[in-house]
């Protein structure tokens, strides 16, 4: 008996057809949305307010701090967009499958803000669940208001507790890798 499941040459074929109409979509619906300026602007600057504030003597190990975190969120981002559980309506570059901004802009600096101002840990968990509890259910659903966000097959609660744990993770990947390195 053959086999039924499609040829990899298919699947490329229809990879390529879904990124003409992607891009298509992005040039026509996105770029210069309102969404999209939105989108520009709190990817840059909550990095130069940052730039401004961050103690440049913990620079190394707070960058460290933010680096592991990017990594680990886009990793998260990509499983919930190809696992359909959320998509992203808005993009500000159509080549990246997730929201950059929010990824690798508010989201980051925030949380590297968190870092370095709270190094105890009881403060860093607490001020990371104020943090989380604030991002689940103010920005996520503003997010999902501006049509920058959908919820595909997620709910804003599962969101709260992932928030505060890939930054107690990171820190606790930082510390040792700091430790090691004394």
């Amino acid at each position: 008996m053959k086999a039924t499941y499609p040829r990899y040459e298919e699947i490329r074929k229809i990879e390529y057809k879904l990124t003409e109409m992607k891009n298509e979509y992005w040039f026509h619906h996105d770029l210069f949305s309102f969404q999209w300026w939105l989108l520009l602007i709190i990817f840059i600057l909550p990095w130069i307010i940052w730039w401004r504030y961050v103690d440049k003597s913990r620079l190394k190990e707070i960058l460290l701090f933010g680096s592991l975190l990017m990594l680990l969120v886009g990793l998260l981002d990509d499983i919930g967009v190809t696992t359909h559980l959320w998509s992203y309506p808005y993009k500000l570059v159509q080549v990246l499958p997730r929201l950059v901004p929010i990824d690798y802009g508010i989201l980051i600096v925030a949380h590297m803000t968190v870092y370095q101002f709270y190094k105890k840990w009881k403060s860093f968990i607490i001020v990371n669940l104020v943090m989380a509890t604030i991002f689940t259910f103010i920005f996520e659903p503003l997010s999902v208001w501006l049509n920058i966000y959908k919820l595909d097959n997620w709910k804003y609660i599962y969101s709260l507790p992932i928030y505060v744990a890939k930054a107690v993770f990171i820190k606790w990947l930082v510390q040792g890798v700091t430790r090691i390195s004394k």
